[in-house]
């Protein structure tokens, strides 16, 4: 019996062993990039990119997918409050794969890349080496570090100056936000975080190779990209064929419809104030409560995350994180302390001071800030005439 688990154990061992190491492909073999479309979840919103190796002669159908994640990694949420987010190159069947694409009816389109055969086992063996347990995980960046941008690094990595990335397909370079936006709707409640906690090195352009951190920028790519002079691509064809999935805007959900809501009842509230020589201390102190916890948040995210793109947010200025405090002075006695009178002006000139970065473009702010600004510079104007009474 001891016998017979030995040579068991010494057999799992050898399989292991052989199963780790990249088999040599055959002139069959074919190597692709997998483009999958957008989704209607806010993680699938930009849709996805992964490899795929097949080889009939082997029976191998495998996709090498770097977008995994895992929701029950330990303390999943802050990591990905601090941008300390790990990520992981997974490998599936081809069939397995293509499964939840067909549930969610995103279209998948496929490019064969123009690889020679010691090009092709080049490849492999270095997804194989990525897919070790110790080298398949990497920290992710949304922006620079994805399963998309991630393509252009390997075949760069992989092939060196004979991989020669074009933009004449590129109309105009646009910058980090521009490319955002281009898949998501301004006026969504998804996209005003993202502007809100997005801060201003994500409005410079992006170079030729980040513009790929879409998916669908990267597949346009690779049809205007070169490897020893040919094309890549030899020939597209379409996997899953669905209609692009578009969003569903609903304007009184949206947050432009809130805040134009909000304003017109801060400017009821502030007439029956001025009416009645009061205040309405609840309203002042929500306003800046909430717009000072916004802004702690952010100067969090600016100075104790890791994250690229939300540095230098000026945000803060209108959501200052002072204003916490001020709501505390505020809410315990009625009468606007002078302190608190000065410090409204500087608030109010912060405000100024936003509006001037959005005109020079220094940051681009989302449109739909337009009322709550309004709102608070209502209520600051109010709180300083009222100081005076």
């Amino acid at each position: 019996m001891r016998r017979k688990l030995h040579l068991l154990f010494f057999f799992l061992i050898i399989g292991k062993f052989l199963f780790s190491q990249a088999p040599e492909l055959t002139e069959n073999s074919k190597i692709s990039l997998l483009t999958c479309a957008a989704g209607d979840e806010l993680y699938s919103a930009f849709g996805h990119t992964a490899f795929r190796v097949q080889d009939p002669s082997l029976g191998i159908d495998v996709v090498y997918n770097y977008g995994t994640f895992d929701f029950n990694q330990p303390n999943f949420y802050l990591n990905f409050t601090k941008g300390r987010m790990i990520y992981s190159l997974s490998r599936r069947n081809f069939e397995t794969f293509l499964y939840e694409y067909e549930l969610e009816k995103r279209w998948v389109k496929e490019q064969i890349l123009d690889l020679n055969l010691e090009q092709r086992n080049q490849l492999l063996a270095f997804f194989e080496e990525n897919y070790l347990p110790q080298n398949r995980d990497y920290p992710y960046d949304p922006l620079l570090n994805n399963c998309s941008s991630i393509t252009g690094d390997i075949l760069k990595e992989q092939f060196g100056d004979a991989v020669v990335f074009d933009d004449s397909h590129l109309e105009k370079r646009y910058t980090f936000r521009q490319l955002v936006r281009q898949f998501m709707d301004v006026n969504t409640w998804s996209m005003f975080g993202i502007d809100l906690a997005f801060g201003s090195p994500v409005d410079r352009k992006a170079t030729v190779l980040e513009h790929i951190f879409l998916p669908y920028y990267a597949m346009e790519q690779m049809r205007n990209t070169t490897l020893d002079g040919a094309p890549l691509v030899k020939r597209e064809r379409t996997i899953l064929d669905y209609s692009e999935h578009t969003q569903q805007s609903f304007f009184p959900l949206s947050p432009l419809f809130w805040f134009i809501l909000l304003l017109a009842f801060t400017g009821i509230i502030t007439y029956f104030d001025y009416k009645h020589k009061a205040r309405s201390r609840w309203l002042d102190f929500s306003l800046l409560f909430i717009t000072g916890f916004a802004g702690t948040f952010l100067f969090l995210l600016w100075v104790a995350a890791d994250h690229t793109s939300t540095p230098y947010n000026y945000n803060i200025l209108w959501a200052f994180p002072i204003n916490i405090i001020v709501a505390f002075a505020l809410v315990v006695q009625d009468k606007v302390p002078q302190w608190v009178s000065k410090y409204l002006w500087y608030a109010l000139v912060l405000i100024g001071i936003v509006l001037l970065l959005w005109i020079i473009k220094v940051q681009i702010f989302s449109p739909v800030l337009i009322p709550l600004l309004l709102t608070l510079a209502i209520r600051y104007l109010y709180m300083i005439k009222y100081s005076k009474l």
